[in-house]
């Protein structure tokens, strides 16, 4: 079967002309097997109906026979009439089976013992006319010599007729007998065929066609959940293997898109970050500044542990300024995914740093998280899916209002837990189920990009996490993430939603 194999890898071969060869071959193997088996059949149902012709035939033979043996047992005329009659029936008979049935004989004899039963039909006829009706006693027309002679050769040629046509009924059973075990046999072969060409239609079914559109049905539902990893190649050389290969152009098309979008959606938080920044900013330059005016003024003074408190004083604020600065430049930088264990306490008052001067004072801010979870992630990420879930709760709040930030680990399910809730106007029931579609978002046009929470989800699922949300208007709103405790670290993975 090197053809077979050979077709089936066949890298010039559609999986569509593979379909239709496998089953070309399928229906070449089921067709000779079913005209075989017909075949048999039909030869089988003549060789029944020669057989059940011979049996009449022999038993008119057998007819004539005994009206033979009761003519020269009763000399009575009437016999010898009735055994002709029989024997020139038996004459048309075999006529007609060597007309209908003669192909189908398996004893190719037959026209010889046409010529015995004439040859039995002149001896009974020779016979009736030496009969001297009047000397029925002597029976003997010439003398008895030749009525012993008559009767010898009437008796063998008789003899050999029945003979014969019995060995030939019988040999037909035997050929039926025969034919009968081929076709048992023919018909196991065929089942036997049916059932391996079935279990390799199975098999190549599953093998070519199954399992490529398997793997392509997991990759889409990997897509449409945000998870953008290419799909295995593919080396078939058929439509599958095209369609994967177009696949993975396309989610190469996707992951660089998300990209964009991504850093698009990091700029406009950084340009939102920038005026509270910019706030922050002005705290510690203006202490810099007061304390540079007094060393100026009081420069000839000789005060030098004044003037140093007030050069270190400066040296803080400078610090201060620069840790704001640095703080900035890293989120706003673009880099690879890359985990790394983070104190999750610390990540997240230096969020809170960033985005100090975007929450109104009226808004409260309390973090409840143990000092001691420390967690895989990737650092820059995870701060920004926190800017956006943040700056979310603070836009959800009118006046006043609470963002409540809690963490915990659930070392049974080796999970790691955060929540962000508000105690905003909540989000309408009609449109929970939206929010992190790309571009939705509930606030009036030119204020909101619609992006922050797709981007969110995307960087939790890029981390094997999940994010939920549960919220109802005039209860507020609370975003739950949960994390794996631990990933291998620099873990290959895919780029979306990441910086």
């Amino acid at each position: 079967m090197t053809w077979i194999r050979h077709i089936i890898h066949d890298r010039n071969l559609t999986i569509r002309l593979k379909i239709i060869l496998a089953f070309i071959f399928f229906m070449a193997v089921a067709g000779t097997i079913w005209f075989l088996s017909y075949y048999n059949l039909f030869i089988m149902k003549q060789k029944l109906l020669l057989i059940e012709k011979k049996d009449n035939l022999f038993n008119t033979i057998l007819e004539a026979r005994r009206y033979e043996k009761n003519f020269l047992l009763t000399k009575d005329r009437s016999h010898l009439q009735l055994a002709r009659d029989y024997a020139l029936e038996a004459e048309r008979k075999i006529l007609k089976i060597l007309s209908d049935f003669g192909r189908y004989a398996a004893a190719k004899n037959l026209s010889d013992q046409v010529e015995k039963i004439r040859e039995y039909i002149r001896l009974l006829e020779a016979f009736g006319r030496h009969y001297d009706a009047e000397d029925i006693e002597g029976f003997a027309p010439t003398g008895p010599g030749e009525f012993v002679s008559f009767q010898d050769r009437i008796r063998t040629i008789g003899k050999s007729i029945t003979d014969s046509l019995e060995e030939m009924v019988n040999q037909e059973r035997r050929y039926v007998s025969s034919l009968f075990k081929e076709l048992q046999l023919y018909l196991f072969v065929a089942l036997t065929a049916i059932l391996i060409l079935t279990m390799a239609m199975a098999f190549f079914l599953y093998h070519f066609v199954n399992l490529p559109l398997k793997s392509i049905e997991e990759a889409i539902a990997k897509i449409t959940s945000g998870d953008y990893t290419a799909i295995p190649k593919l080396t078939r050389g058929d439509e599958f293997e095209s369609f994967v290969e177009s696949l993975n152009r396309m989610i190469g098309e996707l992951n660089r898109r998300g990209e964009q979008l991504v850093q698009s959606e990091k700029m406009a938080s950084l340009g939102t970050l920038t005026s509270g920044v910019a706030h922050e900013l002005n705290n510690p330059l203006n202490n810099i500044s007061t304390s540079l005016q007094i060393l100026l003024e009081e420069i000839e003074d000789r005060d030098t542990d004044f003037q140093r408190d007030l050069i270190r004083e400066s040296e803080v604020q400078v610090d201060r300024a620069r840790d704001i600065v640095k703080a900035l430049l890293e989120f706003s930088r673009k880099k690879s995914f890359n985990l790394s264990r983070v104190r999750f306490k610390d990540l997240m008052e230096e969020t809170r740093k960033l985005i100090k001067g975007e929450i109104p004072s009226q808004v409260e801010v309390v973090i409840d998280v143990p000092d001691d979870i420390v967690i895989q992630m990737d650092h820059r990420r995870i701060q920004q899916a926190l800017i956006n879930l943040l700056m979310n709760a603070s836009q959800a709040i009118d006046n006043s209002g609470k963002i409540t930030v809690n963490a915990w680990i659930a070392v049974e399910d080796k999970r790691f837990y955060f929540t962000v809730e508000d105690t905003g106007e909540g989000i309408p029931e009609d449109r929970v189920n939206k929010i992190f579609d790309p571009f939705f978002t509930t606030k009036d046009v030119g204020q909101g990009s619609g992006l922050g929470l797709s981007v969110t989800h995307g960087i939790i699922d890029q981390h094997g996490g999940r994010i939920t949300v549960e919220s109802a208007p005039g209860t507020g709103t609370c975003f739950t993430v949960e994390l794996p405790l631990e990933r291998e670290e620099h873990e290959p993975d895919n780029d979306v939603g990441g910086e």
